[in-house]
């Protein structure tokens, strides 16, 4: 018995080392690329804001980056939805050239004047060059899987500065109800370093100030659950929002770059009416605003409907950050109607209608705590929670497969084809 609990032991000691140089060498190559990816995307948003006419030619970018994928890129279009389903069933090698595409197709949407994100980049860049390692160290199905959930995870910490939010993302984002904790220990570590890196190259992120926040009283908790359930409607409306218009623009525009070329030409055109370029690009600064003072209630719809579509007619980019500037905002115009204090109610929006879009309540609970402080936990997971249980089974994702239902009547599979059950 002894000499069993030794070799376990042993075991164990050969496992950590292994994953411990894996984890080393994902988050070196994601924490590089989100840094440079970064700085590039900086000088992209300075030049636009400086050049607004460039906006005229967002169509032409559009319809350059769908002829890029249509030759060169059809392997990887699935982005995020082609690294959840290798997890889920490994069969090859994830290209490398999903990184440069990605990184190139995000950095032109956002430099013309899409209304994109930005995580969808990381976790593909992050995705694809963690595998890149699985040929050289001749890894199995299984440590693939983990291999790949650790370079999602390093992506998603490095891009914005919440490892321990990226390393759980990584972990619940692949199925609804179920966490894979066998990857648990390569995907917080890969998640810590790659921050780092990232930080060791110079990368700034933006630092959100929570300056009043509510007691944990019955009337708080109340209302953060109410706002809460709006949140995880808003997510569930974006989310199949997105998914409609792209399927729509699929059904009657056969010929890929031309969908982003009309994405494009109606984005542009809305920008000259509305005369404000408010609702493009991250929306970083409109982000900072809600946290300082009230902000137009339209503004949460006026970003939903640019990102929707953005991302339907086939941009490049990701959902999140136009997910955080959706929630900010909303919280933002929730917060005197619920007498909860601004800056609280518009941080816990910016993580729950995540939370509810991506179906993470966990990872969105901790990227609160990381963001705003510890204090802002308890009324921020309710919120989350609350946003998750009411967003339905849907995803921004639609790879995310169903481990476990929400509710007793939804059974396991996959999520994109439960919404018919999910009424």
């Amino acid at each position: 018995m002894k000499t069993d609990s030794f070799l376990q032991q042993l075991n164990l000691l050969r496992h950590i080392a292994k994953w411990s140089l894996l984890s080393l060498l994902v988050a070196a190559l994601a924490g590089s690329a989100s840094a440079f990816f970064l700085f590039s995307l900086e000088f992209a948003t300075n030049w636009r804001e400086n050049h607004a006419w460039i906006i005229w030619l967002l169509p032409l970018a559009g319809f350059g980056v769908g002829l890029l994928y249509q030759h060169l890129g059809k392997s990887v279009e699935a982005g995020n939805n082609l690294l959840i389903d290798e997890i889920h069933d490994p069969r090859k090698v994830i290209p490398l050239r999903m990184a440069p595409l990605v990184l190139f197709g995000t950095v032109v949407s956002h430099l013309f004047g899409a209304s994109v994100g930005r995580e969808g980049t990381a976790l593909q860049m992050g995705g694809a060059l963690a595998d890149q390692l699985t040929h050289l160290f001749r890894l199995d199905r299984e440590d693939r899987r983990i291999l790949l959930m650790a370079g999602i995870s390093a992506g998603f910490a490095s891009v914005f500065g919440t490892p321990l939010a990226g390393a759980i993302f990584a972990l619940e984002v692949l199925a609804v109800g179920r966490m894979r904790y066998d990857a648990i220990f390569p995907c917080f570590l890969a998640a810590i370093i790659a921050d780092q890196v990232g930080l060791a190259w110079g990368v700034h992120h933006t630092h959100y100030v929570v300056s009043a926040m509510a007691p944990l009283t019955s009337w708080s908790v109340l209302a953060v659950i109410a706002a809460g359930i709006l949140f995880g409607l808003t997510g569930r409306l974006f989310a199949t929002s997105t998914h409609a218009l792209s399927a729509l623009v699929k059904r009657h525009i056969s010929y890929a770059p031309l969908r982003p070329l009309l994405g494009g030409v109606i984005v542009a055109v809305a920008i000259w009416v509305l005369g404000t370029h408010r609702y493009i690009g991250l929306g970083i600064p409109v982000i900072v605003e809600s946290f300082q003072q009230a902000v137009s209630p339209w503004d949460f719809v006026g970003k939903m409907i640019f990102t929707i579509t953005s991302l339907g007619t086939g941009f490049k980019g990701g959902e999140v950050t136009p997910l955080f500037y959706i929630g900010a905002t909303l919280g933002n115009v929730l917060a005197p109607l619920l007498h909860i204090p601004m800056p609280m109610l518009t941080g816990i929006g910016f993580v729950a209608v995540f939370a509810g879009a991506a179906n993470t309540p966990i990872a969105s609970t901790m990227m609160a705590i990381e963001l705003f402080g510890p204090e802002i936990g308890p009324l921020a997971a309710l919120a989350c929670i609350a946003s998750y249980l009411f967003s339905g089974h849907v995803s921004i994702y639609k790879a995310q497969r169903i481990g476990r239902g929400k509710h007793a009547t939804v059974v396991s599979g996959d999520a994109s084809s439960s919404q018919a059950k999910d009424c």
